[in-house]
């Protein structure tokens, strides 16, 4: 990497993420340090898990989930945090408060009260799944300690700095900041598990997003999990197979090393 980078010092995700990026993110972050650029774009930010970790800066960046409680919650992290801090103050981890924020329609409350819900229940829902049962743990502290979660969150607020955030399509995303200097580091929903996700992407998309990879001015890096339909629909950019270990399902099979795929051109 040649271009002119700030140091920045990485964070952490202040909530874990269905996809979340933690064992693969420093894999991903290597391959980025070998590609110049002078800004870098996520269309697919989730909370965060490759972008928070990265100890490098081009002049942009820019962050982007069509999610809007993500979108939001990013927003007054970055402009509103010290309100932010005292809204979860008395926050308790409780099971009777989690099923109670679950019943609550988010486009009721003030976008500061929108960003605490959030927070909450992306901690205490099991495996940060969206709509997910209350998680318990019977080896580690409640999920919800504001003790352990503030330091975390002015890591986060202090990443934010000069960084842009949008709420948008993934294809506009692309569109408005395609260059020559770009790369994009997209992180979609994996292929069978779209339904996960609030933000709505149809399996169709996949297709649209190879035309669309194929005609860009700027470089990217996309992570997909490694399947026969995966590897077709790229087939025409460079394809690494890389191995990581989850452990998130209940379901025995479903555990252990999986592939994925470091998709880039």
């Amino acid at each position: 990497m040649t271009m002119q980078m700030e140091t920045r010092r990485a964070a952490r995700p202040a909530a874990p993420w269905v996809g979340g990026k933690r064992l693969l993110a420093q894999k991903v972050i290597a391959r980025q340090k070998e590609v110049d650029h002078t800004c870098y774009v996520e269309p697919f930010v989730g909370m965060g898990g490759v972008f928070l970790r990265r100890d490098f800066a081009p002049a942009c960046e820019v962050i982007n989930d069509y999610d809007r409680e993500v979108a939001n919650f990013f927003r007054v992290l970055q402009r509103h945090y010290v309100a932010f801090l005292d809204m979860l103050k008395w926050q308790l981890t409780s099971r009777s408060e989690f099923e109670r924020l679950l019943q609550v329609e988010p486009e009721t409350q003030t976008d500061l009260e929108r960003a605490a819900r959030f927070l909450y229940l992306q901690r205490t829902v099991f495996g940060g799944k969206a709509q997910g049962n209350f998680g318990v743990t019977r080896t580690g502290p409640a999920r919800f300690d504001l003790t352990k979660l503030v330091p975390v969150l002015e890591d986060v607020y202090e990443r934010l700095t000069r960084v842009v955030i949008e709420c948008l399509p993934w294809q506009d995303v692309i569109d408005r900041y395609d260059t020559d200097g770009t790369l994009f580091y997209l992180d979609p929903p994996y292929y069978g598990t779209e339904s996960y996700y609030k933000a709505r992407f149809g399996r169709g998309e996949f297709t649209e997003m190879a035309d669309r990879l194929r005609n860009l001015k700027g470089r990217f890096i996309l992570s997909l999990n490694d399947c026969p339909e995966v590897r077709e629909i790229f087939s025409n950019f460079d394809v690494e197979k890389v191995g990581v270990t989850y452990s998130l399902s209940r379901k025995v099979d479903a555990r252990g090393q999986r592939g994925e795929l470091l998709i880039s051109n």
